[in-house]
């Protein structure tokens, strides 16, 4: 998700907690040789694995209603400003929101569930570390959308929480208004000459807020500016190549490049999903049925060169410019890619994407696809928690449901 690295979560000064308590060299908890063990993982297993990920979130949630510590575990984490570390943490926090808010609710989540969500509301913003560093805008980025779920929640819509929660997202939304690109897009770092409106962006930070976006103006009733979100439309409409891939970068002409480039289908398999997902929850007509499934089948018939890179410290070290921070991103986001296909489609679908979730659990349910600190552990827990929650059946909590595409403002040209 970065062209040099993670960029997804990070380090709060004041909330420090234990670094990711587990050897990252420790075998996953489930035996890859068992002839049980069915790539074609049913529900059942589905919900075993989900309690284990949930379980060790739970674990390491603070008394103050945080999780996770910014502390860098080697030199490659070096050379961000404090506030990315901050920034980093405060992201994580919010996709593990996002994960208790599609969990079938127990009575210790729902308070974990309560406790985080104040803490979000009410730690400081994350701010620009420095001039190429626009790393906070994961903070904006997730935290937006997390705020959003939990608006959109029968448990969450009255009383001082409901209005903390919509006070918090629309700051979220006016830092990402000051951060939106010319070119219509949201990134975390800056090209030169660093001007104060960031001019580099990526498809898929870009198509990961707008459904958020299309939800808070369509469905909540918040002030959000149309216009922001048809500059994102056209921003990921730009990206999308012929070969059913999207461009890394938004530019104002699309480059696809040949060879192994990161804009080949292996190397855009977790942006295919993303930026499909957007795009129809969007109302973009040219995101069919047909082009959703055929996105999922290259994202199983390319899955080994995401395997490759798992937990590989380099980024992009692996072909077609993979890195190991494209994993649970882009498994989170194929779950939401599946859900726009017919309901007599979707089991089947998520039976393949749960195997690739589950596989990479340790014994205290926890999974990583790049480092093991403990912001990036948090975050790729919650996301593996998403992946698995997503099509489940639950006693008392409905599947997470696909929603209409919502319209949005017209494509600018």
């Amino acid at each position: 998700m970065s062209i040099h690295r993670i960029a997804l979560v990070g380090f709060s000064l004041a909330f420090c907690s234990p670094l990711f308590a587990q050897d990252p060299g420790e075998a996953p908890a489930v035996d890859l040789e068992d002839p049980e063990l069915s790539r074609d993982l049913s529900p059942e297993r589905a919900r075993e694995a989900l309690d284990k990920s949930l379980g060790y979130l739970l674990e390491e949630q603070h008394e103050d209603g945080s999780w996770g510590a910014g502390v860098p575990m080697d030199l490659r984490e070096l050379g961000f400003a404090w506030d990315t570390f901050y920034a980093w943490n405060q992201a994580s926090n919010a996709i593990v929101l996002m994960a208790l808010l599609a969990a079938p609710p127990t009575q210790e989540r729902e308070l974990a569930l309560e406790r985080g969500l104040d803490w979000l509301c009410t730690t400081r913003l994350a701010h620009r570390g420095a001039g190429w560093d626009v790393d906070s805008t994961w903070a904006s980025l997730f935290g937006f959308t997390a705020l959003v779920d939990a608006a959109g929640d029968p448990r969450f819509t009255e009383g001082p929480r409901a209005r903390a929660i919509e006070q918090r997202a629309m700051a979220y939304y006016a830092d990402l208004v000051s951060r939106q690109t010319p070119l219509g897009g949201w990134a975390y770092y800056d090209d030169p000459p660093i001007t104060t409106k960031p001019t580099w962006a990526t498809s898929f930070c870009t198509a990961l807020i707008l459904p958020a976006l299309i939800k808070a103006r369509d469905d909540l009733g918040w002030e959000i500016d149309s216009a922001v979100i048809s500059r994102g439309v056209g921003a990921v409409q730009r990206c999308k190549l012929p070969n059913g891939a999207y461009t890394y970068d938004v530019n104002l002409v699309p480059r696809g490049h040949g060879g192994d480039s990161i804009n080949q289908v292996p190397g855009s398999l977790g942006r295919i999903q993303v930026c499909n997902w957007s795009l129809a929850r969007a109302g973009d007509p040219r995101i069919t049925t047909d082009l959703v499934r055929e996105g999922l089948e290259e994202f199983f018939r390319f899955h080994h060169f995401m395997d490759m890179t798992r937990t590989k410290p380099i980024p992009h070290e692996g072909p077609f410019a993979n890195a190991g921070y494209f994993y649970f991103f882009g498994h989170y986001y194929a779950a939401r890619a599946i859900e726009l296909l017919p309901p007599e489609e979707q089991e089947l679908m998520h039976r393949r994407l749960r195997y690739h979730v589950t596989k990479t659990q340790t014994a205290r349910g926890a999974s990583t696809d790049f480092l093991t600190s403990a912001y990036v552990v948090n975050a790729c827990t919650a996301f593996g928690a998403l992946t698995l929650a997503a099509g489940l059946q639950h006693d008392n909590l409905t599947p997470i449901a696909a929603e209409d595409p919502a319209p949005s403002a017209p494509k600018e040209e």
